[in-house]
């Protein structure tokens, strides 16, 4: 049986595929044909069924058993075959709710912790928040403060209220300080860390620059204030561990040994919501390549700060995910998540 199916088998995958995610037992054609409506005998059913395995969308763990979706089959469901339910209202009113009773000056982790204990409960499963990268975080101001002879304190303020202090060897006076404060005031406020860095490096490389002290020196110290330092990613939020282990799909010690390994694999969960970000905002299995041992599925949705793309909120759960219902959790989370640190961010600069 070649690709594209026919409705037939694409109508049928669909109902095997939502009952294996009701039930997580292998689906077979009487269940099929009881429960689905489907005009069909069980045995043309059966037929349509086995067509499917051929093609690798199914599975028989066992002989006598009934079939299972493979990945390719949830792949197939969440592209073309599923509906997205809308929002539920009482959804709808927890998410506003929970962000509507945040302080417009909670603190970026505290607002990631939140969200991640929201989704979760949403969910029933494990949420993971994403924070925004350094390089992407919007600097509000940058002032250096000498703390010796022959160096400085640089402080950062940005958009979300964080600060980042760093210190730098430097041989400038309180006098010189006053004319970089006044040429960095001009460039700084309302780019993003990655653009400044990409800034100063431009500048610093103009032959007109390298012959002006004073701006050479304002360049160069802003660009020591805004490299990358070791370690200075925020930390990867996961909340609701209990509840993934807590499924019969990872009640054997080889299912909690999948889940512990790919929540303890941080650096690469941030890019796996990387690249999922960039295709479709689902892997399923293993998509996720050796993360979750081909176990688990990811739904993930990005948020904004200010206007400007931030990190990304999602769940980790089994394959067998309700897709329908899950997506657009994590999506309105997502939504939700960039409006509140869009008012804090106005917040903060009303109160300047």
């Amino acid at each position: 049986m070649g690709d594209p199916l026919s409705a037939r088998a694409k109508r049928i995958l669909y109902h095997a595929v939502s009952e294996y995610v009701t039930t997580g037992e292998p689906v077979g054609s009487r269940t099929l044909a009881k429960k689905t409506g489907i005009d069909l005998s069980s045995a043309s059913i059966r037929n349509v069924l086995a067509d499917l395995e051929e093609a690798g969308y199914l599975a028989q763990p066992h002989t006598s058993a009934g079939r299972i979706p493979t990945d390719r089959a949830f792949r197939l469901f969440i592209d073309v075959l599923m509906e997205v339910r809308a929002l539920s209202t009482e959804d709808d009113e927890r998410i506003r709710a929970r962000f509507e009773a945040l302080s417009l000056t909670t603190s970026s982790n505290g607002v990631m912790r939140e969200t991640g204990k929201l989704l979760s409960e949403l969910s029933g499963t494990v949420a993971v928040v994403v924070p925004p990268r350094t390089q992407t975080l919007t600097l509000r101001r940058l002032r250096f403060i000498r703390t010796s002879a022959q160096e400085v304190l640089a402080v950062l303020v940005l958009q979300d209220g964080g600060v980042q202090n760093r210190f730098l060897r430097a041989d400038v006076t309180e006098d010189e300080l006053i004319k970089v404060h006044n040429l960095l005031d001009d460039i700084i406020e309302g780019r993003s860390l990655g653009e400044l860095r990409e800034l100063f490096e431009r500048r610093l490389s103009s032959e007109v620059v390298q012959h002006d002290g004073v701006r050479r020196q304002a360049f160069s110290l802003g660009e020591a204030a805004v490299a990358d330092m070791p370690g200075a990613e925020p930390a990867l939020v996961i909340e609701g561990q209990e509840r993934l282990l807590g499924m019969p799909e990872f009640s054997d010690p080889s299912g909690v040994k999948h889940v512990v390994f790919a929540l303890d694999s941080r650096e690469k969960l941030v890019k796996l919501f990387d690249d999922m970000i960039a295709a479709s905002g689902v892997v399923v299995g293993s998509e996720a390549g050796e993360v979750g041992g081909g176990q688990l599925a990811i739904i993930g949705a990005s948020y904004s700060s200010n206007g400007r793309p931030a990190g990304t909120v999602g769940v980790i759960g089994p394959t067998r995910m309700d897709y329908p219902k899950v997506v657009p959790l994590v999506r309105a989370t997502a939504e939700a998540m960039s409006e509140f640190m869009s008012r804090s961010g106005r917040s903060r600069e009303d109160e300047e």
